[in-house]
């Protein structure tokens, strides 16, 4: 790499071209950490786009792999949920090996995120219909149960529209009906909603794991920095 970042550098493949989700992780993350993004496009949504997407995903992870960053974070959680949980591992331990670097997955780091406050039930809001069911069926193969997954079901193109207060509305609901739920999980990189987790964790009293704090958490974990950005929540609080 022609550049040194004092404490690491983290390379990302999004799914999307949307502004906003990218810039609020760098605002999270603190002084010394480099992110190099290389970005797909994502336009329909849909399964078949999601797995045409693998050999992009692959292709990319190598072109950062070779400009020398520390790990490789695969965003966009859809593409390699459609694969379960057993064949995701077993191409991510293959790419990681060959690339000679730690490669992750979104749904990778969102299980880890939730077996790290022990939660094997949740209540859960994605933003589409179709990734609901995919995240869901992932999610149970996973040893998980969802008490409640329902999405704020807008146009592919539009969920970065999804404000704060309205996740936040829409979770309230879900977990008032469900009080069972012992965490809150929310997927999907697409929307700017990052501030909605110590909203609801202040609360309701039960851990969150969201897909952007999920992101800056593997950053940390992997660089080995401690120091982070106060009011997104317990998994960057404590860093368990």
């Amino acid at each position: 790499m022609g550049f040194t970042l004092w404490r690491g550098v983290a390379g990302m493949v999004r799914p999307t071209r949307r502004p906003g989700t990218l810039e609020e992780l760098i605002r999270i993350l603190p002084e010394g950490i480099g992110i190099i993004p290389l970005l797909l496009n994502f336009k329909a949504g849909s399964n078949a786009e999601f797995l045409a997407s693998l050999p992009l995903y692959e292709q990319y992870a190598s072109e950062l792999a070779e400009q020398g960053v520390d790990v490789i974070l695969l965003t966009g959680a859809p593409p390699f949920m459609l694969l379960g949980p057993e064949k995701e591992a077993e191409l991510i331990d293959e790419w990681s090996k060959r690339f000679k670097t730690p490669v992750i997955t979104d749904p990778q780091m969102q299980v880890a995120g939730l077996r790290s406050f022990n939660v094997k039930r949740f209540i859960g809001a994605s933003y589409s219909a179709l990734q609901n069911k995919i995240v869901a069926d992932y999610m149970t193969a996973a040893g998980f149960q969802a008490l409640a997954m329902e999405p704020i079901d807008v146009p592919f193109d539009q969920v970065a529209q999804i404000s704060v207060e309205q996740l936040y509305s829409h979770v309230r609901r879900l977990f008032r009906s469900h009080p069972g739920a012992e965490g809150i999980y929310i997927p999907g990189g697409g929307w700017q909603t990052a501030r909605v987790v110590k909203l609801l964790e202040t609360d309701l009293r039960v851990p969150v794991v969201h897909a952007t704090i999920a992101n800056a958490w593997t950053i940390h974990k992997h660089l080995g920095v401690r120091e982070t950005a106060p009011g997104y929540g317990r998994l960057l609080a404590e860093l368990p």
